[in-house]
């Protein structure tokens, strides 16, 4: 079963991504915090990341940054969410190791055409 991880500090988003993930057969942990995120992933690295574009007091560029670092530059397959088409803000995503990008609000569709396109589906 695939892992999805949500890295959200909205509980409405990480409990409306969790449904739409448990519904397609991922496992899905998710967290408001960064740093709580990173412990979890020394033992068990997700094969998909969804990480919110803005937390306060983080720099999300670093979070991805770190993340490759943690768990290498192939898995997890990260998803940089965003609510505004910031063109050069997901230009630095895709600079730090984000490998796609997600625009909120999302559905189930959108979810499942961006898991067919990176080949995720369950």
């Amino acid at each position: 079963m695939k892992h999805c991880f949500v890295l959200d500090d909205s509980e409405i988003i990480r409990k409306y991504a969790r449904l739409i993930f448990e519904s397609l057969a991922f496992r899905v942990s998710d967290h408001s915090d960064p740093a709580a995120m990173f412990p979890r992933f020394a033992s068990d690295c997700p094969d998909l990341v969804l990480l919110d574009w803005r937390i306060p007091g983080t720099n999300m560029h670093e979070v991805i940054v770190k993340l490759r670092a943690l768990c290498g530059p192939e898995r997890p397959y990260i998803l940089y969410m965003t609510s505004e088409n910031d063109y050069a803000d997901v230009q630095v995503a895709y600079k730090a190791g984000a490998n796609g990008h997600l625009l909120k609000p999302f559905n189930q569709d959108i979810i499942k055409m961006k898991l067919q396109d990176i080949r995720m589906a369950a």
